[in-house]
C-alpha cells in the first residue's frame, strides 16, 4: 500500500517529531510511505484569511506532489478536514480538475482513521507509563468524525489507562486566526478547557492537532501547570514521546 505522508507545515516548523512518529506507524502497519520533499502547507490559514488565489496555488500543489499515492495521511485533523471539507469548493473554479480534486479528498485521511479503518493496524509500537484524557479537537471531530479511532488505538498501549475528561468535546479556543482575532474570547475558552483537563487527574492530555496542542500547554504552562503533559496522540502510539 503506497501512502504519501503529508507532515503539515506545522508540525514540520515546531514539532516534527510528530511526523516522525507517524512515520514510524505507517510502516508498522506496513505501508510504504511516501514523504514528498518540497511538501509545504495546506492552504488552510490563507483560505481562512480570504486569501482565496493563494490558498487554491497550494492546494493545487499538493494534490501534484501526492498525484501517485494510493492514500495521503495527515497528523492533523485540521489539515485532514481542509482537503476532505473544503478542497472540492476552494477548487470549483477549476472544472477541468473537478474529478481529481474529488479522488484526492476521497483518499485523504487522518492518521488515527486510516491506522483503524483503513490499516487496521492491530498492535503499536507505544508503552506509557500513566494516565491520559483525550482532547477532540474541532475539525477531526466534526469535518472528519474522529472520536473513537484515537481511543481504540490508545487502549493498545502498553501501560496506559485513560480517563476522560467532562467535556472532551468543548473546543480549546484556538480556531487558528480566531485566537488572535479574539484573544480575551479564546483565552476565556482555553482556560475551561485546562480547567477540564486538570480535574480529570490524568498525567498528560493528548490529542491530534498541533495548533490545539499549542494553546492548550502554552495556557497551562501560563496557568502554573508544569506538571500535565501535552503529547500528540502519534507520539504515544510510536513511543517517540519527546519527554521521554
Amino acid at each position: 500500500m503506497k501512502v504519501g505522508l503529508f507532515v503539515t507545515c506545522l508540525v514540520d516548523l515546531m514539532r516534527p517529531n510528530i511526523g516522525f512518529a507517524a512515520l514510524r506507524l505507517l510502516e508498522a502497519a506496513g505501508c510504504e510511505v511516501v514523504i514528498a520533499t518540497g511538501q509545504t502547507c495546506c492552504g488552510q490559514p490563507g483560505y481562512n484569511s480570504g486569501d482565496r488565489k493563494g490558498a487554491q496555488a497550494l492546494a493545487r500543489k499538493l494534490i501534484r506532489e501526492f498525484t501517485d499515492c494510493e492514500y495521503v495521511v495527515v497528523p492533523s485533523g485540521s489539515c485532514g478536514g481542509m482537503i476532505r471539507a473544503h478542497y472540492p469548493e476552494l477548487l470549483s473554479e477549476f472544472p477541468d480538475l473537478g474529478e481529481e480534486v474529488g479522488a484526492f479528498a476521497r483518499k485523504t485521511h487522518e492518521l488515527t482513521d486510516f491506522l483503524v479503518n483503513i490499516a487496521r493496524l492491530e498492535r503499536v509500537p507505544g508503552r506509557f507509563s500513566g494516565t491520559v484524557t483525550y482532547h477532540d479537537s474541532c475539525s477531526g471531530l466534526r469535518e472528519l468524525g474522529v472520536q473513537s479511532q484515537p481511543r481504540a488505538l490508545l487502549a493498545k498501549v502498553s501501560g496506559l489507562s485513560i480517563r476522560e475528561m467532562q467535556q472532551p468535546e468543548q473546543c480549546c479556543g484556538f480556531g487558528g486566526t480566531f485566537s488572535v482575532k479574539y484573544g480575551d474570547i479564546s483565552t476565556r475558552i482555553a482556560d475551561l478547557k485546562c480547567e477540564d483537563v486538570q480535574s480529570s487527574g490524568a498525567d498528560a492530555v493528548v490529542l491530534g492537532d498541533l495548533g490545539c496542542m499549542l494553546n492548550i500547554e502554552g495556557r497551562l504552562r501560563r496557568r502554573g501547570d508544569i506538571r500535565t503533559r501535552v503529547l500528540h496522540v502519534a507520539e504515544v502510539l510510536a513511543g517517540m514521546d519527546m519527554d521521554e
